[in-house]
């Protein structure tokens, strides 16, 4: 029998297939990794806007990783949508409990059009619980500049960024270049790695509206490649450019705010 890889992601459903959950698991599949899920959150909407959302019950979320982890061998997994307090400590909790392996934050707290996300409790419980525990955080720009309590202008500031999210507890970090600016060449993320060095990673701007799960996405990549027991280094790499590969392909799925293309991920990833 085939060994099987295997990952989770803990995060919100969206309906329409482009985002959240949905886009993780195109990811994992598309890495050839078999993905189970935590759900934590769903909403109601399109390519257009979100209309509505349910948050899941604490106790529900609790008992999906008891089951989880009573049965399937996860060596990595990843959070999206950590929707208020009690779900950000339930997550907190039973994630220090059972043995998921390394985790990838994906913080969700502002959008990449820099919109809040969060109430304030529930930012600040998501910097004190969520990322100590984070084996490799994401933040987009917007983020970055929030949990790092700076603006970032220049590469400089990208690097001292990503010390101060160390300073907060996560091993490595990856502060995401700006790509909201239509003039722009390339997108430069940079990427802190635990040892202290770090490298940066440019790849060229592309103009659409068809980025959801974009983030969703990178960091779903970066936790299929670290249950593969590669290093940081090569999973941030290969999801940078499987990304840009489903960016760079768009998808006609939607009429507005569409997805990116994970069948164009899949082909980089081989």
């Amino acid at each position: 029998m085939q060994e099987t890889i295997q990952a989770l992601t803990i995060a919100g459903h969206d309906c329409d297939g482009s985002a959240g959950m949905p886009a993780d698991l195109h990811a994992f599949f598309a890495d050839g990794v078999y993905g189970h899920g935590i759900l934590t959150a769903a909403v109601a909407g399109n390519s257009y806007d979100i209309t509505a959302q349910q948050v899941m019950p604490v106790d529900f979320i609790a008992e999906q990783f008891k089951q989880l982890a009573r049965d399937f061998d996860i060596r990595a997994a990843k959070t999206g949508m950590l929707a208020n307090d009690a779900v950000i400590d339930v997550v907190a909790d039973h994630y220090r409990e059972e043995d998921f392996g390394p985790l990838v934050v994906d913080p969700v707290i502002i959008t990449k059009h820099g919109a809040m996300l969060l109430e304030q409790s529930a930012y600040e419980r998501f910097r004190e619980r969520i990322i100590p525990l984070a084996t490799v955080i994401t933040p987009n720009f917007f983020e970055a500049q929030k949990l790092a309590e700076m603006t970032i202008n220049s590469r400089a500031d990208q690097l001292k960024a990503a010390k101060k999210l160390q300073a907060l507890g996560a091993k490595n970090v990856v502060v995401k270049g700006a790509h909201h600016q239509e003039q722009q060449e390339n997108v430069v993320d940079l990427v802190l790695l635990e040892d202290g060095s770090h490298f940066w990673l440019t790849k060229p701007f592309i103009s659409t509206t068809r980025l959801n799960g974009t983030g969703d996405s990178f960091s779903a990549i970066i936790a299929a490649e670290l249950a593969k027991g590669n290093g940081v280094y090569k999973a941030v790499s290969r999801a940078k450019d499987a990304v840009h590969a489903a960016i760079a392909h768009p998808l006609d799925a939607g009429h507005r705010f569409g997805p990116i293309n994970h069948w164009a991920a899949q082909k980089e990833l081989k």
